[in-house]
Formats: structure tokens, sequence, C-alpha cells
């Protein structure tokens, strides 16, 4: 295959961005076909995105069609969570190689049949977008800790602050939405399942809707007995801001303390904090595409797997129940060894 033949399902902030990464971004890759519910906001992107003959993007009303279409080759699914388990069907039952966003679906058990399923054909389609594995300071982190230089890695502190979120962002959606990714970090820094979490709720900031629990303060026990917390402030209002601190048994590594010029002048210091999310990852989905555009070349995915997107699925609904209990709660994990042979 000499060019990936690539469509993207919902092209909101995220998908739209996909899009545009893969037109002017990704080498190896052909954008062909958007589709999205907003059928004018489709429209608008897709003909932003064509240039002449050598570029034509075109709509697809059905995100399904778009998933079966003859001459898509592979999908970015972007579309909102509660979509991707048909879709990901979809996509298993036509062949389709997928870089899914996170969440992989809405519930464990609807993430586990995508496990089961995609196990059943034989192949793996499915990659979970979990950026952050592809961040060059987070893939350094990974590379001193699993070098054994400073020991064993006994506890991992976490700080996940956005300047802000839509008003329609919900207590729960913290967790599922912005948790997750710490949740998977976790697992995958440590290479162990997390068997516990807890969900603490510090008094809410004054500046979000009544009822909503911001920021929150959660803790991960890990099946070697490790242990990871996560600070998860979604209306923080200064910006967005992601650190990571390991610590083992010789010393400890931080990544996330800043990029670009850090300035002391005038009785000041400081460095410029970004906007959001694509800026401080933009690098990261930049090679995560790249990454995964190349190994779907080879027939091959090339980052987190179905399993991991259902063990972030798992943890996540058990951060949920004690996000609304209170209490500690055992997270449900299928056996891995079971499930997939």
């Amino acid at each position: 295959m000499t060019e990936l033949r690539v469509g993207v399902v919902g092209v909101g902030v995220m998908g739209a961005d996909h899009a545009d990464r893969v037109v002017r971004k990704t080498a190896g890759a052909r954008l062909v076909a958007v589709s999205d519910a907003d059928q004018p906001r489709a429209e608008e992107l897709a003909k932003r995105l064509s240039a002449g003959p050598t570029q034509s993007v075109r709509v697809v009303e059905d995100s399904l069609d778009l998933i079966a279409a003859d001459d898509i080759d592979a999908v970015i699914l972007a579309s909102p969570g509660f979509a991707h388990a048909e879709q990901l069907f979809a996509c298993i039952d036509h062949g389709k190689p997928v870089l899914c966003e996170k969440p992989l679906t809405m519930d464990a058990e609807s993430a586990l049949r995508v496990v089961e399923a995609e196990h059943k054909l034989g192949r793996q389609l499915i990659q979970v977008g979990f950026m952050r594995r592809f961040d060059p300071e987070y893939a350094a982190l990974k590379e001193l800790l699993d070098s054994g230089e400073l020991g064993r890695t006994l506890l991992l502190h976490n700080v996940h602050r956005n300047k802000s979120v839509p008003p329609t962002f919900r207590s729960e959606m913290i967790v599922r939405d912005s948790m997750v990714h710490e949740v998977d970090i976790a697992r995958w820094l440590f290479g162990e399942e997390i068997t516990r979490i807890t969900v603490h709720t510090p008094t809410s900031s004054s500046l979000v809707r009544d009822g909503v629990r911001d920021p929150q303060l959660a803790v991960f026990e890990l099946a070697n007995g490790a242990m990871a917390d996560v600070e998860v402030f979604v209306n923080f209002q200064v910006g967005y801001e992601v650190r990571c601190e390991a610590v083992a048994e010789r010393g400890s590594a931080t990544i996330g303390l800043g990029s670009g010029v850090f300035t002391r002048a005038g009785g000041q210091w400081g460095g410029a904090m970004p906007a959001d999310f694509r800026v401080r990852f933009e690098q990261a989905y930049d090679i995560e595409v790249q990454r995964w555009v190349d190994a779907t070349a080879r027939g091959e995915i090339d980052g987190p797997s179905a399993w991991d997107g259902y063990a972030a699925a798992a943890v996540c609904e058990a951060g949920i129940e004690s996000l609304t209990t209170g209490r500690p709660v055992d997270v449900a994990l299928a056996d891995r060894g079971k499930v997939l042979g």
C-alpha cells in the first residue's frame, strides 16, 4: 500500500485537528472523507482541506457508510464516546484499522465486547488515542524508569489542570474524559494493572456550577503494591498544565515543568502556559498519527490497544462509583489471559 486512504468520523475540536494533521503533516496518508452529525461543520472542513484534484475531501452523512466505503482503508474515530461502540464494531466487521480517541466506549461491559470481537477476528485493528505515550517527555520518562537506573518505581504523582471546560462538563466526565489519561499513564509507566481507585472530592471551586465536584483527587493502587495519585482540576482558570513525577528507590524524575523560554526579570520569574491540550501535546499527536499510519501500512498497531482502552474504562467505572460513594472501589477487570488466549 503506497498511500493510506483515511476517513475521519467526528470533526469537532479533536477530529478537525486530526483531519488537518493527516492533510498537512502526515506522510503516507491521504484524507478521503469526513463525517459528522453536524453536516455544515463537516462540509466547511472538507471544503477548507480540499486543494484541487490531488486533495479532494468529500462528506459522508452516515458514519457507518464512511467506515464501509471501498475507498477508505483506515478510520480515525473522534466522535462522541457514546457512538464509539457501534462504530468500532463496524470497523471490525469491515476489517478497517482504526485510531479511536478515548474513551474506547462509555462502559467496561461494551469495551470488553469490543476487545472480544477484535480478538475473534484474529488481528489487531484498534489503537486507542492515549497520545501521552507518544509525547517525548513521557517517552523519556518511561525509558528512564524501565532502565532500572533509579531502582523500582514506587510512587507516581500527577497534576492535570485545564483552564476551563464547557458548563455541561459534569463531575463524572472529569473521571471518564480527563482522569482517564492518568489511568493509562499509570498502567503504562508501571506496567501493571490498577486494582483499586479512590476518588476524593475536596471543596469545589466557587467558579463551577452547583453540584460539580472540581477539583478531584484520586489515588490508584496497582497490582504490584505501587501507588499513584492525580489531582484533576478542569476549571483552573490559568491555563493547561500537566505534570508527572515518578518516585523510585534511588531518585525521582519529573516532567511537565514547562517548555520554551523561562525568564527571571523585574522581581519575577516564569514562562508561558499553553491555553489547551492541542498546544501542549501537539508533537505527541503528530507522532501518534504518523506511527499509526506507518504501523497500519505494515498490518500492525503501534500504541495502546483495545485492551488498554477496556482497562481504562474499567478503572474509570470504578472511579465514578468511588466519586459517588466516597469509598475505595476495587476494579473489576476480566482475566486477560482468558479473554485474549
